[in-house]
């Protein structure tokens, strides 16, 4: 079934794939970039820990993951804070389970432009999908997406919400998103369409194939995708300056929005993406 959950998954699992972003207007500009990103059941985090030496829990390894880089950003348990934003959006997680995916540390370092939280419920059906967005400007923002069963179906789960925090210094905040979530099994996906009121401006994806978090599947990334998460970092410099010299030049940096947002406009949409 589309977004159910198994006690049986792994409490930890890697999704190797591309992320690419296209630009549709005022000036076309694409660019594609290939990443690891980490699955992880916030609950188990001791379980993950132990999976393998190359990987580790709020330590020190040669990938690892901490709690402080998400969330409050305080190290307190983010199981428990998703489970009080989920509270706040009318949805109990008391029972279920709840996975993150995101972009592990490599030596130390990582940046995530955007986490997301998977809430389900007891009985293993997916209940909300949490965006944590970062910007280069050291701010956060979450937006809380309640999942309807009305938008679900095998094509992905599709969401819409107003855009209210600050990302691209190159794009403009009279703009809305349409997400659709595929989510994670052997495979995973994502997808964001930002549009303004004559249509599509800018597409993301990814698109990753599920691979068991192990020392050789590690070994095999750091070789492969050398510096990864620096890269992640990197390229968004990269791509800003591209624009740049494409003649497109920065919006105003409003103040920051509230930490959360998108609770009551969530709500399904058209596939505006054919």
């Amino acid at each position: 079934m589309q977004g159910r959950m198994t006690t049986r998954e792994p409490a930890a699992t890697l999704y190797r794939g591309t992320v690419m972003h296209a630009r549709l207007k005022p000036v076309g500009h694409r660019f594609v970039y290939r990443v690891l990103n980490l699955f992880i059941d916030l609950d188990r985090l001791h379980e993950a820990d132990r999976q393998t030496p190359l990987f580790g829990v709020n330590r020190r390894a040669l990938y690892s993951f901490h709690e402080k880089d998400h969330g409050p950003r305080d190290g307190t348990s983010l199981a428990a804070y998703v489970r009080s934003v989920a509270a706040g959006a009318g949805i109990d997680l008391s029972s279920g389970r709840i996975r993150l995916l995101c972009y592990p540390r490599l030596l130390g370092y990582a940046f995530n432009p955007l986490s997301v939280y998977y809430g389900y419920r007891a009985d293993g059906t997916l209940a909300i999908l949490i965006y944590e967005v970062r910007n280069t400007f050291g701010e956060y923002h979450t937006y809380v997406c309640p999942v309807f069963r009305s938008a679900t179906s095998p094509a992905g789960i599709r969401q819409s919400c107003d855009k209210r925090f600050y990302v691209s210094p190159f794009i403009g905040m009279d703009m809305r998103y349409h997400f659709r979530v595929t989510p994670p099994g052997e495979t995973a996906k994502l997808r964001i369409l930002e549009t303004d009121s004559q249509g599509p401006l800018l597409a993301a994806t990814f698109s990753g194939d599920r691979q068991a978090l192990t020392s050789p599947h590690l070994l095999a990334a750091f070789f492969t995708l050398p510096l990864v998460t620096l890269k992640v970092m990197a390229g968004i410099h990269v791509e800003a300056a591209r624009l740049w010299l494409k003649g497109l030049r920065p919006f105003p940096r409003p103040q920051p929005a509230p930490d959360a947002s998108c609770t009551a406009r969530v709500r399904a949409v058209p596939d505006l993406s054919g």
